[in-house]
């Protein structure tokens, strides 16, 4: 059966996960261009936010006061946030709309798509032309790849742990709403222990032990990935079920034990040469009967739709995305079987890869 037919016969290739699954997606509608974004930051960073949270329904004086900002330039901003529905003004008093309050309740999420969005502004503004006619040139001049410098995570230094956590808290904030889609339409309480390789800083590890107390596992990444990853797992009460093991995956063969073993928005960082050598890894390594997972974007899709500016780091990657052909032909071919695919559609396409490795 070539992999054609194979996904031709997959069942129910576009599904959709439940609405609680998918409430986080409510914040990209304040976060639609670089003016909503800009005047929405700012009304974080002078605490208007917290303190209409806090208090409800304020007169103008008092958020002046609270702010200290100018009342003309006091009296834009609210005026931006009005036309962006976080706040409505009646008779010079202030509110926080029920919609934005809802978005509130995502407010670590909303926080991390500005932040991200914003450090890469410059990269589409400037290098734009470069990215799409000389993409050698973008990653030689560009924010986005001095970000995520995976070099930075070899060596345990304060440095490197510093700029490693930051980017790391910003893709921890992604994945943590990201995996309930996942895990609603994956049967992980069929497993024991799971490999997540490139887990990052264990979120999609402890989401899914949180959902299945049956489950415990570790993550495969870098070393100061690793470091990182422990205290952000410290204090929550899964960290005892938790592992992390420092390793190159490039150069180190995967360890065996697990029945689950996830590649979670890893396998688009690398070349398709990579992800697949990483696969084959995954495929010796795997218990006899176990399930190896993908969870990856798909390619963008932006025809119909011009992305919002919350996606800007999104885009920076638009050469990365692909589809899942070239992972359901790898392990059709390291012979896996049950294949399946399932599409979804979040803030981007999506797609979940489950395949099994037959009992020995």
């Amino acid at each position: 059966m070539t992999t054609h037919t194979l996904i031709r016969a997959l069942p129910d290739p576009d599904v959709t996960p439940s609405g609680a699954a998918l409430d986080y997606l409510c914040v990209d509608a304040y976060i639609r261009s670089v003016v909503d974004a800009g005047a929405l930051k700012t009304s974080f960073e002078l605490r208007l936010i917290d303190l209409l949270q806090r208090d409800g329904p304020t007169p103008f004086e008092a958020l002046a006061d609270h702010s200290r900002a100018d009342p003309q330039g006091l009296r834009f901003l609210l005026d931006l946030l009005c036309a962006n529905r976080v706040v409505q003004l009646r008779d010079g008093v202030a509110t926080l709309t029920p919609a934005f309050e809802n978005a509130l309740r995502f407010r670590d999420l909303l926080e991390a798509k500005l932040e991200f969005a914003g450090l890469l502004l410059g990269d589409f503004a400037n290098l734009f032309t470069a990215m799409v006619a000389n993409p050698q040139r973008f990653m030689r001049h560009a924010q986005v790849f001095r970000l995520f410098d995976y070099g930075r995570c070899l060596d345990a230094t304060h440095e490197n742990h510093r700029h490693t956590a930051h980017w790391m808290r910003l893709t921890s904030a992604l994945t943590r709403y990201e995996a309930q889609a996942c895990l609603e339409m994956v049967d992980f309480s069929r497993h024991r222990r799971m490999l997540d390789v490139g887990g990052n800083s264990g979120e999609f590890l402890m989401q899914a032990c949180r959902r299945n107390p049956g489950l415990s596992g570790t993550v495969f990444d870098l070393p100061v990935v690793c470091d990182v990853g422990l205290e952000h797992v410290l204090a929550q009460p899964e960290c005892p079920r938790i592992g992390f093991l420092k390793a190159d995956v490039r150069q180190e063969p995967l360890p065996t034990g697990y029945d689950l073993i996830s590649f979670k928005s890893m396998l688009h960082d690398w070349p398709i040469e990579n992800a697949c050598a990483f696969l084959e890894k995954a495929a010796r390594a795997l218990l006899p009967g176990g399930t190896l997972l993908i969870y990856e974007r798909g390619p963008l899709e932006v025809q119909q739709h011009v992305p919002p500016f919350s996606a800007l780091p999104l885009v920076m990657f638009f050469r990365s995305y692909r589809s899942p052909i070239h992972y359901l032909e790898k392990l059709q071919a390291l012979g896996l079987v049950d294949l399946r695919c399932q599409v979804l559609h979040l803030d981007t396409p999506f797609f979940i890869v489950t395949a099994r490795k037959p009992a020995a």
